[in-house]
């Protein structure tokens, strides 16, 4: 159990999870605390920034800027993303009185959820895959019969490794709700 799934998987997702959950909530009794709840509504601009920087990952994915490096991108995305989500979990705190706003956190939470879930099914996914090969090659199997062997797992791999078809379009609704959220504050405020 050591090396088990749930000590290197399931139990960073949700301690990140519930880190972002948590920070959130202690975040906003300060400020209530401390009678400083405007910093909330600031918050809010702060979150989605930093969330839109996150993205440079993305752009680096399509090729469309040369600077950094997969991986460094893809950290910093992660924790720009993860922070973003906290400053706009404040931002919406519990003072909510529209269904336009709970929805954008519901969509909020499911989105940064998803990313989790990917995160660490696709890391388990090739560790596993690369410790089966590693132990097929060790019994002294060709190349050729170690892939007949792991074919099925390659291609449940290659599903999984589709979970952004999942987190994509999640993010654009989130985007999308963000976006008339402003838009009405703007109009209406």
């Amino acid at each position: 159990m050591k090396n088990g799934i749930i000590l290197k998987d399931v139990i960073p997702f949700i301690l990140w999870f519930s880190t972002m959950i948590f920070s959130a909530i202690i975040l906003d009794f300060v400020l209530h605390y401390f009678n400083i709840v405007f910093i909330g509504r600031h918050l809010g601009y702060l979150g989605t920034f930093t969330i839109l920087i996150s993205f440079l990952y993305s752009l680096k994915k399509r090729k469309l800027i040369r600077s950094g490096t997969p991986k460094g991108l893809l950290d910093f995305h992660e924790y720009l993303a993860l922070s973003g989500s906290i400053m706009i979990l404040v931002h919406a705190g519990i003072h909510i009185h529209s269904i336009l706003p709970w929805m954008a956190v519901l969509v909020l939470i499911i989105n940064v959820a998803s990313g989790l879930v990917g995160k660490y099914i696709l890391q388990q996914s090739n560790r596993t895959m690369k410790n089966k090969k590693a132990k097929l090659r060790e019994s002294g199997l060709s190349d050729e019969e170690i892939s007949k062997k792991i074919f099925w797992d390659e291609v449940a791999i290659d599903n999984m490794k589709k979970w952004r078809k999942i987190h994509l379009p999640i993010t654009y609704f989130l985007g999308l709700f963000s976006l008339i959220h402003i838009i009405s504050i703007l109009l209406f405020n």
